[in-house]
């Protein structure tokens, strides 16, 4: 197959994929530029002969009932490769009720299966039934796995614990890395902000997984320095899945939603931040003293 013939077949499945999932909480397309670009690609408009580099991107969220427990949310972040259906999209999965081994595992397994029986063909919708037939098996594995509770009436479900964690890196330029904190972000379900430039400085708070996730895909990124200078953990009233819980994540929130922040960028590159502005950022938020965790000095 030809490049325009792989984006032809893209193409067709997003608009696919868009008629069985209307609306945005069951499909997000989080790059529209790029959706534009494989259209104008296909639809012959485009001023080049190439496929176009930025790639579509997309989540799928299911609501999948399971017999464990009560609804779960479960989301498939995909990527289409230039190549695809020639090679296999890029899917990760998300679900709170498995740990991060138990979501590698089956990750691992509806690749093979993939592989398989789809290759050389569209297959996110076979991915997407793949997961609601097979999630059941990874829940009872995880269930099965944990420590045996003892004998009540009704059985809690482990206490969630709320984080934010102040990132340090040596500078964040790259246009990539800065999408991606956004992008990853805002699938997790975090708030916070980023400031690029040098040095650059990212905090996310959110569900304690969800933090860890976040931090182990930028840490997995190619940097001059990067660290957790300080992280905050709180435990949260309520149980998993419980209204209180969800009141209780946004009474400990500083941040409402994601953002990249910037403050009046200078020097010769534009790449320097005021760093008195940053720090009534922070003083507003109610977080003034990371100022000097950062920087060794006192904000003013």
């Amino acid at each position: 197959m030809s490049y325009l013939e792989w984006a032809e077949s893209q193409l067709a499945e997003i608009e696919l994929l868009t008629s069985m999932f209307p609306t945005r909480e069951e499909l997000e397309i989080t790059d529209q530029l790029a959706l534009a670009e494989l259209r104008d690609y296909v639809e012959g408009s485009a001023s080049t002969d190439c496929p176009p580099p930025s790639r579509p991107h997309f989540f799928i969220k299911q609501k999948l009932d399971t017999a464990s427990m009560e609804r779960t949310d479960v989301i498939l972040s995909c990527t289409y490769p230039s190549e695809y259906p020639s090679v296999l999209p890029e899917i990760t999965l998300r679900c709170a009720y498995l740990s991060r081994a138990q979501q590698t595992q089956l990750h691992t397994d509806l690749n093979a299966y993939l592989m398989e029986h789809c290759l050389g063909e569209v297959c996110v919708l076979s991915a997407v039934e793949w997961v609601k037939d097979n999630l059941q098996l990874f829940i009872n594995k995880s269930l099965s796995a944990a420590p045996t509770p003892k004998k009540e009436s009704s059985s809690p479900r482990p206490q969630e614990t709320f984080s934010r964690l102040w990132i340090y890196s040596h500078h964040i330029y790259n246009k990539t890395k800065r999408k991606n904190i956004l992008e990853w972000s805002k699938e997790l379900g975090l708030s916070g902000f980023s400031m690029p430039g040098k040095p650059g400085i990212v905090c996310v708070e959110g569900l304690h997984f969800a933090c860890e996730e976040f931090w182990s895909r930028v840490k997995a990124l190619t940097w001059k320095k990067i660290m957790i200078r300080h992280r905050e953990d709180f435990p949260l009233d309520g149980q998993c899945g419980d209204n209180r819980t969800v009141e209780s994540i946004d009474s400990r929130r500083k941040f409402t939603g994601f953002e990249e922040a910037m403050f009046d960028p200078h020097g010769n590159r534009g790449n320097h931040m005021d760093l008195g502005q940053l720090y009534q950022f922070l003083n507003e938020k109610g977080c003034c003293e990371i100022f000097q965790m950062y920087f060794g000095i006192e904000g003013r």
